[in-house]
């Protein structure tokens, strides 16, 4: 097949470049020059915070500071002694490998181009409708309650449902402690957004980027932020690269083992006033090896409206977001292009 077959067309469930191994990157994933990504990245400078001391009331106090310092700074850290044991970690990666080696006829049984089903397979962002593709296969899966949800994961691999479930479980409570420290290092007490943590959302995007022959030319994801309040993101390999504000440049987050990494996401962002920002990310890619990663997403309940604290509002920091839900971000993103650079959050921004 030449590269001009397909230029600017939908591919068909299983026969995509990344889904067959094509030799080449057709157009239709072709990033314009000024995005490209740099073969040889330079290395992120990423704030690790270690989770052991949460108990003691004079260590927290640091862990906390420290939250909000990076939270204020960057919105993206990574986190150690979070509670999740290395097996399951590694089980939750090697059960999603294996949903990813299944035939196609297997995983096309979850397609779907509605971005409102709470179990969706796709191999892009918007199968056949995006100007641009992106070399990443996903499934998408509702997590919280997870007795309401489960029964519509995969029941192949056959351990998916267990392993995903545990994982997704133990994600769930981390992220909810998370919340605590963020809104604590805000100065609005650790059980601010309690209640609604546990009433809320959980999306896990389980995201493959297979091989790619020519790494310079496409991304997995396009740069964007993440709409939830904050996003966990385990990944067997490093590929995720981060804006670096004071610079403009993209930087590769490195990799460590056991690691799991913490975005502040737009929700976020709206409670604090703009106090922390949320983390400007995006994919690259790789010619040697496949990567995954799972995001858990973490947010209110489907239409509980996020509003800026009241306590972060005064005369000189007036409000200056609207509030917003979930699904008013499933609304947007049915009707916006996100690979044309449309942002959410700039959405909501009052200004």
């Amino acid at each position: 097949m030449d590269s001009g077959d397909h230029d600017d067309k939908a591919f068909p469930i299983g026969e995509t470049p990344q889904e067959t191994g094509f030799s080449h990157v057709p157009k239709c994933y072709d990033i314009s020059p000024s995005n490209r990504p740099s073969l040889n990245p330079d290395i992120a400078d990423v704030v690790v915070i270690d989770l052991a001391g949460l108990n003691d009331p004079a260590q927290r106090s640091v862990i906390v500071k420290n939250i909000g310092n990076v939270c204020r700074d960057r919105g993206f850290f990574q986190i150690i002694n979070h509670g999740i044991t290395q097996k399951v970690l590694d089980e939750a990666l090697g059960t999603a490998f294996g949903f990813f080696n299944l035939p196609t006829t297997e995983k096309a049984r979850y397609m779907s181009n509605d971005i409102y089903k709470p179990v969706r397979y796709g191999t892009s962002i918007k199968d056949g409708l995006d100007k641009i593709q992106f070399w990443r296969i996903f499934l998408k899966l509702y997590a919280h309650p997870l007795n309401q949800w489960i029964q519509q994961w995969p029941d192949n691999p056959p351990d998916y449902r267990e392993k995903m479930g545990d994982y997704a479980v133990k994600t769930r409570h981390l992220a909810i402690e998370l919340m605590g420290l963020i809104t604590e290092s805000l100065g609005i007490g650790p059980k601010y957004l309690e209640t609604k943590m546990e009433d809320g959302m959980q999306v896990l995007a389980v995201n493959c980027y297979p091989k790619c022959p020519e790494p310079h030319n496409a991304l997995g994801l396009p740069p964007h932020s993440d709409y939830s309040c904050i996003t966990i993101v385990l990944h067997s390999s490093p590929g995720l690269e981060i804006m670096d504000a004071s610079d403009d440049t993209w930087r590769l987050v490195p990799e460590l083992h056991g690691v799991l990494q913490v975005h502040i996401g737009d929700h976020v962002e709206v409670l604090s006033n703009g106090l922390y920002k949320s983390m400007l990310h995006r994919v690259t890619l790789n010619n040697e090896r496949t990567r995954v990663s799972i995001a858990s997403l973490h947010s209110l309940e489907m239409d509980e409206k996020m509003a800026t604290a009241k306590e972060l509002i005064d005369d000189e920091h007036p409000k200056k977001y609207k509030e917003s839900s979930f699904n008013d971000f499933l609304d947007f993103l049915s009707k916006n292009d996100i690979t044309e650079g449309k942002s959410f959050i700039e959405s909501l921004k009052t200004n």
